[in-house]
């Protein structure tokens, strides 16, 4: 699994995830605390060894500004990081997996990836990107035993969320339905994409958003405004 050192972060929450369903989990990230601590989109990759899930989180959400003045530099990172080393760790894994006749993999994309993001067209667009991905790979690999899907989070409590000026937090939450989604929610779309329970699912899209994605205005609501429950 990449993408799995940050605290507090969605790539934590699928480990402690899929270790309680008992799986043994190595992970990489640039930063330390991994199994593997390297730059994927850059390094030579170490021999994994027989890998039966692949689970892609690596991420860079750190590059803001519109399109027309959006900087070439922080486009280019991203799409070395978000897509490069994604689909550079995936072959490492796929080629074992097409021999062995069985595997998962298990994208993170984003609603980003299907709604656009402003403010981050290139996080939006490589996120799309891993849409496209999985929907090759699965397709290529469907009679192969090998599974292809992918999590797309909404607005999520990660830690690089709640790093977030106070009003930008208050912004988004006062849009949401149903407030941040939680790390452990994406780790569950995870589990499932990861089980045997899933052999007949591949090429699918799981959003968890919290009902964030639903039109849920109407115009009431700026004269009443339903209690949430629960």
């Amino acid at each position: 699994m990449t993408g799995a050192a940050r605290r507090g972060g969605i790539g934590r929450a699928i480990v402690a995830r899929l270790e309680a369903d008992g799986m043994e989990v190595v992970t990489l990230d640039r930063e330390p605390g991994c199994t593997w601590q390297l730059d994927t989109a850059r390094a030579d990759l170490p021999d994994f060894g027989p890998i039966d899930v692949y689970v892609g989180n690596a991420a860079r959400t750190t590059g803001f500004g519109a399109a027309h003045t959006f900087d070439h530099e922080s486009w280019q990172r991203d799409l070395d990081v978000n897509l490069t080393g994604t689909f550079r760790v995936l072959q490492a894994c796929l080629a074992g997996m097409r021999e062995r006749g069985s595997g998962r993999i298990v994208l993170i994309s984003s609603t980003a990836g299907t709604q656009g993001m402003p403010a981050q067209v290139s996080y939006a667009t490589t996120k799309a990107g891993l849409i496209g991905m999985v929907k090759t790979v699965a397709a290529e690999n469907v009679r192969n035993g090998i599974t292809a899907n992918a999590v797309l989070p909404g607005m999520t409590s990660s830690s690089g969320v709640l790093s977030m000026p106070s009003e930008v937090q208050d912004a988004w939450l006062g849009r949401l339905p149903n407030g941040f989604v939680d790390p452990a929610d994406i780790a569950d779309g995870v589990a499932f994409f990861a089980s045997p329970s899933a052999g007949m699912v591949t090429g699918q899209l799981l959003t968890i958003d919290g009902g964030d994605e639903l039109n849920t205005w109407s115009v009431t609501s700026s004269v009443t405004k339903e209690p949430r429950r629960g």
